[in-house]
């Protein structure tokens, strides 16, 4: 099975196990010299450049980010908000959530509910306004949310801010 989702994963973005390796080794710090992922890859430092370009081209690699120290992100209160939505107004209400900072992302979802938003705070009196003007927004249903208590691994982070 996993074989075949691999395969599907090369048929649709086109990438090797080459350009794997180099998004991976970027996943986990994307300020490593080109120099030093060459060698981490054993390939010329020329070929590195070209491929992080050519990804870039494609869209691949859409553009670099910073990641938190862990004990900032140690300091912020993080929410899941599942929220139904009025599908007559499901674009008002999105973008009412884009304009809130402390939104960090919005995903459509099947089920119950329409959307999962993904909140973070420094304290539950910002966490406590936000939600209130979540449920404020007009197209906005009922919502249900859900503090983050730990982390056991998100895969998106880099592997020193685990286990904090």
């Amino acid at each position: 099975m996993l074989r075949h989702i691999d395969g599907m994963k090369n048929q649709i973005d086109d990438t090797d196990d080459q350009d794997r390796r180099l998004l991976d080794l970027l996943r986990e710090d994307a300020r490593l010299p080109t120099a030093a992922l060459a060698r981490k890859l054993g390939v010329a430092r020329t070929t590195v450049v070209e491929r992080i370009r050519r990804l870039e081209r494609r869209g691949v690699i859409a553009g670099y980010t910073v990641r938190l120290g862990a004990s900032r992100e140690a300091r912020l209160l993080k929410v899941h908000v599942l929220l139904s939505v009025d599908a007559r107004q499901g674009e008002s209400v999105v973008a009412a959530l884009k304009s809130i900072p402390q939104v960090r992302a919005v995903h459509a979802i099947s089920g119950a509910f329409d959307c999962l938003a993904f909140v973070e705070g420094e304290s539950t009196e910002e966490i406590d306004r936000i939600l209130d003007a979540i449920g404020a927004l007009p197209g906005v249903g009922r919502t249900q949310s859900s503090i983050v208590l730990s982390v056991k691994f998100d895969r998106r982070q880099a592997p020193a801010m685990m286990g904090r």
